[in-house]
């Protein structure tokens, strides 16, 4: 869903809208609503699937997108409000807020973020590996795993990500999302290729979670809209807590349309995927930003900037 306003405030604009988040202005016109980024894999349904049941979809404008593109659409300011990869999030801490609470992330095998590979990764050295093009935060991971802890320096390219094309110019493939659960649920078994999942190798190495994704705001956004920006956290919190309570129906829905069937999704939903962001998540975060920001563009000690709460009264 991507409506578009046509208000008298103009399209996209912010100036004069609302400052109550219920996309109400003053004297009766209708606010600007907030440009909310959507990822559209599956590792996002349980963060989208309420917003419906609870009445707030219609409160947003919501774009779907990979996460590769929709990060560059936040940081241009094309969206107020989504989710961004931790990489690009700590390249341009300075301009946004993040939201606490609220993340995509894993507290080991997180499923649909893998290296799949013909040979075992320490002999990848010197030798091709395809990176996905849909997401820079899991492309760094998994060259931090393979050069750090498996200590190989592959030759790297990107592709599309797609695996029988990736393998047929390469000896391993890093991918992630629905593509990333297809080859390891399905093509990668058939056809006797090993799957390394970077959530589960992080963990093994650290100690700590991982996060790929966080959901922040423009800090201008931030400062012209403060009540909007809290009344979508709140849609986001109350639309995963729902999901997740109802997980097995979430999954249900999911797989008439996909092509995984529902006790997969809910294992993958409930079990791999972490969607918090607490004070281990922001350690995972501070661990990866100290390992790969001296080359990545940000300082390895940046910090993680959390929405405060909204004052009452």
């Amino acid at each position: 869903m991507t409506g578009r306003d046509t208000s008298p405030a103009g399209p996209r604009g912010h100036e004069g809208a609302g400052q109550d988040g219920t996309g109400q202005e003053p004297g009766g016109l209708v606010a600007v609503r907030p440009r909310v980024g959507h990822i559209e894999f599956l590792n996002c349904v349980p963060l989208y699937w309420g917003l419906a049941r609870t009445g707030n979809l219609l409160d947003l404008d919501l774009t779907k997108d990979t996460p590769e593109k929709l990060s560059d659409q936040l940081v241009s300011g094309s969206l107020d409000i989504g989710p961004i990869t931790c990489v690009e999030y700590l390249r341009h801490a300075d301009e946004l807020v993040v939201l606490p609470d609220i993340a995509v992330g894993s507290d080991g095998p997180v499923m649909s973020c893998v290296i799949v590979s013909r040979v075992p990764l320490a002999e990848l050295d010197g030798r091709r590996v395809a990176l996905g093009s849909t997401s820079r935060t899991s492309v760094r991971l998994a060259r931090l795993l393979l050069e750090e802890r498996e200590g190989v320096r592959p030759e790297y390219f990107s592709c599309p990500p797609d695996l029988d094309a990736m393998l047929s110019q390469a000896d391993a493939a890093v991918l992630i999302g629905d593509p990333a659960l297809r080859a390891s649920l399905e093509q990668a078994p058939l056809q006797g290729l090993a799957v390394h999942d970077l959530g589960e190798m992080w963990k093994e190495w650290t100690g700590l979670p991982f996060v790929f994704a966080v959901w922040a705001a423009r800090r201008d956004f931030l400062a012209q809209r403060p009540e909007a920006v809290a009344a979508v956290h709140r849609a986001f919190l109350e639309s995963r807590d729902l999901s997740l309570a109802e997980v097995a129906k979430v999954a249900e829905q999911a797989a008439r349309w996909e092509a995984f069937d529902a006790p997969v999704l809910e294992r993958y939903f409930s079990e791999a995927l972490d969607f918090s962001l607490g004070e281990r998540q922001l350690a995972g975060i501070a661990e990866f930003a100290r390992r790969v920001g001296h080359d990545s563009g940000f300082a390895p000690d940046v910090r993680v900037g959390l929405l405060e709460p909204v004052p009452v009264g």
